[in-house]
């Protein structure tokens, strides 16, 4: 028996720690495993696993996140984070974030910047009984796989809004659940968005406090991590000239990252634990409602001025093509069910002359199916704010076509 299967065996045929699941049939929870250590056996701190020579330890560790690169393989890795506190740390060291290495390993990885050179090929999959939408990384180049989980959202109807609860759990999807990482709130029209962070995405981010902000059960979060709504993008959607024939018209200003993240040397903020409580837990906080009037007005005046020198995206133009006649944008195969929701979005020069940076495309989505849209999204995008673009774009926006 060599080590990886010895290991499995050792920790449970189905990997119990393990991040999410290959197919869409085993969703369950969605365990932080790299930094969560409820559930695991306090014996295990002082086994003999944690006791093996450093060196050792260190090699073993090393081959198998070298060897194991891909989904569904990839739960071991996830797995040896979730032996002990010694195991944790060396591959929390040598786990490197999506911008180096182009995987996605912890449930963190969804919060930080994808890799600067190749887009990530993710899927939408859509329920309009339930109005759910999940989230799957594509594990091969076929436009519909099994898909390795990431996210989940659940629409929520209200009188002069729409919100969308964003879950690190396929199945909890609540308002007040505990694996709810964010959410995005429209206008009345379904023209502006707003998405906000559960926590704290960068220094001086903009805090939405409520009445409704309050402790979360009976555990106290950590003090030094403020609980609440932080702003990370605001979305709208402008009148479209050319009618339901192209595509709409977006503007994006995200908050949370700078204009110059897209340059060359330029950095994006990168979270890298999820906060903890007092009881040393660090699973994703419960993101707290918000009835605020700050919020409402958050979503109208000119989108423009909600945030100086952030990043700003907008559509990519598209080329009207004789033969079909119709406007299209090439979407390199990944795009082949023509759809008012299909978008690339690239960086727009703000006050300044468009460079090779402004014509990259940062993200891109797009039907294949009736309920089926692949997303793909790169550096300085993460999969959870491209995500919440992404659901931006479901709803009809009767004023802008």
């Amino acid at each position: 028996m060599d080590f990886r299967s010895g290991f499995e065996h050792f920790l449970g045929c189905e990997m119990k720690w393990g991040y999410g699941s290959k197919s869409r049939c085993r969703q369950s929870s969605v365990v932080a495993v790299a930094e969560e250590t409820e559930g695991i056996d306090e014996g295990l701190v002082e086994s003999c696993w944690a006791n093996l020579p450093l060196e050792l330890l260190r090699e073993v560790l090393m081959r198998i996140e070298d060897t194991e690169s891909k989904w569904p393989l990839r739960k071991s890795v996830v797995a040896c984070s979730g032996v002990c506190r010694s195991w944790r740390e060396i591959m929390k060291e040598l786990v490197k974030t999506p911008e180096v290495s182009g995987k996605l390993t912890f449930p963190i990885s969804v919060k930080q910047p994808g890799p600067r050179d190749t887009l990530l090929q993710c899927f939408i999959k859509r329920n309009q009984t339930t109005q759910t939408y999940h989230l799957y990384l594509s594990l091969t180049q076929a436009l519909a796989d099994d898909g390795k989980f990431l996210l989940a959202a659940r629409k929520y109807r209200k009188a002069t809004c729409t919100d969308y609860t964003i879950s690190l759990d396929a199945n909890e999807m609540s308002k007040g659940g505990g694996t709810c990482i964010g959410k995005l709130r429209s206008n009345f029209l379904g023209t502006k968005f707003t998405a906000y962070d559960s926590i704290l995405p960068y220094a001086g981010a903009k805090l939405v406090k409520s009445r409704s902000t309050r402790l979360v059960g009976s555990k106290q979060m950590n003090p030094r991590v403020p609980a609440g709504n932080y702003e990370v993008a605001h979305i709208s959607y402008e009148l479209n000239v050319l009618g339901a024939r192209g595509p709409r018209r977006m503007h994006c200003v995200m908050d949370a990252i700078p204009a110059s993240a897209i340059k060359p040397g330029g950095r994006a903020p990168t979270q890298v634990d999820f906060p903890m409580d007092n009881s040393g837990s660090s699973l994703p906080m419960r993101f707290l409602r918000s009835k605020s009037s700050r919020l409402e007005k958050s979503l109208s005046g000119p989108i423009e001025t909600q945030r100086e020198g952030s990043l700003v995206l907008k559509n990519k133009a598209p080329r009207w093509h004789e033969q079909l006649q119709c406007w299209c944008l090439n979407f390199h195969g990944r795009v082949t069910v023509a759809s008012v929701k299909n978008f690339q979005l690239v960086a727009s020069p703000e006050n300044g002359a468009a460079g090779p940076e402004h014509e990259k495309v940062i993200l891109q989505f797009g039907k294949v199916g009736k309920d089926m849209f692949t997303m793909d999204y790169r550096y300085p995008l993460s999969a959870f704010q491209a995500f919440a673009i992404c659901l931006s774009s479901f709803d009809t926006k009767i004023a802008c076509e």
